[in-house]
């Protein structure tokens, strides 16, 4: 497809001005194994964004394996998988310099050159944290939340609350939630708007237009 374009505990309380500005869109995948070839295409336009901070939630360390693996081969963005068995140290640390890249992050910039020959600067490639919901921030603990410009979830939480905490601690209070659809999911995707009082359209063949 060419694009141009673990149970947790609630999140804490958060008022609704924090994610009134807020926008939500799903990506239809004609079926399963296309999914990371279309997650793939969705890069290849978003992060060449210079500097745009993405954040990817996966619902088994198997999905986070595989999308990291693919990531890794991108030369414009810098990426950091979450693990549950990272050194705090580690961990402290790559959340901090996904903290610098949310401040260097320009709205204003146009999109970067798709010209592949020119090699991109470390401090103007896209940053992407891919983490399952066992790795993401616990704000009850004391953790700040990512603030992400993009959340992509590539694979659609079963329930709302998980929907919620995702929201609440990887993403900007103006940030963008992309839903990677497959088949039967839309029922859950229905499911999740109607109980979130959510409104997800269907993302812009022109992706660039959104962010």
């Amino acid at each position: 497809m060419a694009i141009d374009a673990i149970e947790a505990p609630s999140p804490p309380s958060l008022s609704p001005s924090h994610f009134s500005q807020q926008r939500h869109f799903y990506l239809a995948v004609d079926r399963l194994q296309f999914k990371l070839e279309t997650f793939m295409d969705l890069l290849g336009v978003a992060g060449r964004r210079p500097c745009l901070p993405m954040v990817v939630c996966c619902s088994s360390r198997d999905e986070l394996d595989a999308v990291s693996s693919a990531v890794a081969t991108v030369p414009y963005i810098s990426l950091a998988p979450l693990y549950t068995d990272l050194a705090e140290a580690d961990r402290a640390a790559i959340l901090e310099s996904f903290k610098q890249a949310t401040i260097r992050w320009n709205p204003e910039v146009g999109a970067q050159s798709a010209d592949d020959s020119e090699p991109v600067k470390e401090e103007q490639k896209s940053h992407m944290i891919v983490a399952t919901d066992a790795c993401i921030p616990l704000l009850a603990s004391g953790e700040s939340p990512i603030s992400a410009r993009v959340l992509i979830n590539y694979e659609l939480p079963a329930k709302k609350e998980i929907y919620t905490r995702r929201m609440a601690t990887c993403l900007a209070a103006d940030g963008i939630v992309i839903n990677m659809v497959v088949g039967g999911e839309v029922v859950t995707l229905k499911s999740i708007e109607e109980s979130s009082n959510l409104v997800i359209a269907e993302m812009p063949i022109n992706i660039s237009e959104i962010l």
